[in-house]
């Protein structure tokens, strides 16, 4: 099993080392580029005499000074890289040691409405999508919020085989993490997909002709004039011309490079994440399929994105007035770069957004393999196609810390229903949370914190954190029949593996176990699969009556007037209760 801390550790003294030796190339390469300019420039200055002689320095020392320019470019990305995989480094080691709270919260992932993402610490401070988050846009932290969400049964075998393969890639992976975070995206790639895919081109088909055919006679009337041919007077004439049909179109080209000056970066970024992505070995059928999602018949996605990317470029020269004026007037540049452009947008706009696509499925897929590759102890649950429920031995809570966690083992068939009871604070609701988070981490196709599980595919629906909604004018009550309607109707449709946490708190005690007594009943008369946790002893008489219903507790122990827990699912009835006893414990009565 690999040494986490140690294997992070090696790496952060890695890439605080390479850090440091970049940071000294920068230095070294920023004195020797000062040190050609100002020797070109005194070179210049003694030989200015000798006009072959200067040209010659000049050229050398121009070529010389942007080769050196290049190279500093160059290793300044490389810094940024190596900086971004420090950072990726040590953040891991923050987090296998616990401390994970810095990450996004994920809270505006939360829906009320929602199967169960309200009720099991799915987002939220401390919630396991804070703790699995490693996504770097916020296209693929969305991409990830919805896959916990998504309450899908189908297809986990192809996601864990997916999980897997990534798991054991941890170099690609946080190659691909590091590169990722370097991307600043001024606009969301789903507004640029929308406005790509309802462009309509606003320049006639002859532009690219017109502007090759412009600059042919704009070069013969130069060399024309220059062998005395035809007057110098008309290069001026030719420029106004130029100037001319370039500004019949200046309203459209000005509202094309208006958006498109806004995505220049993000198809440059996106072109190296999707080159990282085209560059890797996958086996796995799902990485397999998305890798080819990005491949065309002629040229790869990364470089097609590339393309675009120098289009654009070409395109916001135009601000440089220079550039504007001649390059216009003699060349219709503006007309040419705008024509490719639009011809770029007519080609591609229909795979834009799968290409996005696939590189937000890397970015959310590269959390789950990297919470795989922390996680070696947890195990892939055997999936099923019998009707066998859930079978896990030493299941634990996988937010818990391994040597504060107490596991249990659970089997629960399908069509059974559990009724749990327990003290106050003796595990009841950690255990509903733990179940449910094994039966989300199992359809995700991630490994549960267990050492062995067998689990037949069943979708979670939960109520477990019903609140009053005073905006609706909702009392407690109202909204927690709300829910168990919502439930009720639920299983009308599909299979659901249902869990409830002391269900109908709003109402009195009598009332509140005839009621809990009859929904469980038709619960179980539904062949629904579920656990109901409680403080009503009298619900665990329904066991008598229904042979699907079985009773399970966790204890609390009182010895030498202190209170004690042994966090254990067991078989049975909780005969040991402990309010009163915190009461009098407290000072409190």
């Amino acid at each position: 099993m690999t040494d986490l801390k140690n294997y992070y550790q090696k790496h952060i003294e890695t890439y605080t080392t390479e850090v440091s030796k970049l940071k000294k190339q920068l230095v070294s390469f920023s004195v020797l580029r000062l040190g050609v300019f100002i020797l070109t420039l005194l070179l210049i200055y003694y030989t200015f005499s000798n006009l072959i002689l200067t040209t010659s320095i000049a050229i050398i020392g121009s070529a010389l000074f942007l080769y050196l320019l290049l190279r500093y470019t160059r290793l300044k990305e490389k810094q940024a890289l190596t900086k971004a995989l420090l950072k990726v480094n040590t953040d891991e080691l923050r987090i296998i040691n616990g401390d994970y709270l810095f990450k996004p919260e994920g809270k505006a992932y939360h829906e009320a409405t929602h199967e169960y993402s309200l009720d099991i610490d799915l987002f939220g401070k401390g919630s396991f999508f804070q703790n699995i988050d490693r996504t770097a846009t916020k296209s693929g932290q969305h991409l990830l919020a919805q896959a916990l969400k998504a309450n899908s049964i189908q297809h986990i075998t192809e996601r864990q085989e997916a999980i897997k393969e990534l798991s054991t890639k941890t170099d690609w992976r946080q190659h691909f993490q590091a590169t990722a975070s370097l991307i600043e995206i001024e606009t969301k790639t789903e507004d640029i997909t929308n406005w790509l895919q309802n462009y309509t081109n606003k320049l006639p088909k002859f532009s690219k002709a017109l502007a090759i055919i412009f600059s042919i006679i704009t070069l013969a009337i130069l060399v024309l004039s220059v062998i005395g041919i035809v007057p110098k007077a008309i290069i001026g004439y030719w420029l106004f011309a130029g100037l001319l049909v370039s500004g019949i179109y200046v309203k459209n080209i000005n509202h094309l490079a208006q958006k498109t000056g806004k995505t220049k970066d993000t198809f440059r970024q996106y072109a190296s994440l999707l080159k990282t992505i085209e560059n890797e070995n996958f086996t796995s059928e799902l990485l397999v399929q998305k890798q080819k999602d990005i491949n065309t018949a002629t040229k790869k996605a990364s470089e097609i994105f590339k393309q675009f990317s120098k289009h654009l470029d070409a395109l916001d020269n135009r601000n440089n007035l220079i550039g504007a004026i001649f390059g216009n007037g003699y060349f219709l540049l503006d007309i040419k770069n705008a024509y490719a452009v639009e011809q770029w947008i007519s080609t591609h706009k229909e795979t834009v957004s799968k290409w996005f696509e696939v590189v937000d499925f890397f970015d959310a897929y590269n959390s789950f393999g990297t919470y795989t590759f922390n996680h070696e102890s947890f195990v892939f649950p055997e999936i099923t196609s019998s009707k066998s429920g859930i079978v896990a031995k030493d299941l634990g809570h996988p937010l818990l810390a391994a040597h504060k966690r107490v596991t249990s083992d659970l089997t629960i068939n399908a069509d059974e229903f559990f009724i749990v009871t327990g003290a106050n604070m003796a595990g009841k609701s950690t255990f509903l949370r733990t179940v449910s988070l094994h039966i989300v981490m199992a359809n995700v196709g991630l490994p549960v914190c267990a050492s062995k599980s067998s689990y037949t595919p069943i979708k979670l629906i939960t109520s477990m954190r019903t609140t009053d909604n005073l905006t609706e004018d909702s009392s407690y009550f109202f909204s927690e029949l709300t829910r168990l309607k919502y439930i009720v109707d639920a299983v009308k449709t599909d299979d659901y593996f249902i869990i409830l946490d002391e269900i109908l708190k709003g109402t009195n005690s009598k009332d509140k176990a005839e009621g809990s007594k009859q929904f469980v009943e038709k619960l179980v008369a539904s062949k629904s699969t579920g656990i109901i946790a409680t403080h009503d002893l009298s619900l665990c008489q329904v066991e008598n009556e229904l042979p699907q219903v079985k009773n399970y507790y966790f204890d609390a122990f009182i010895k030498n007037d202190e209170l004690s827990f042994d966090y254990k699912f067991k078989k049975g009835i909780c005969q040991n209760m402990n309010a009163s006893f915190l009461l009098r414990k407290m000072e409190i009565i």
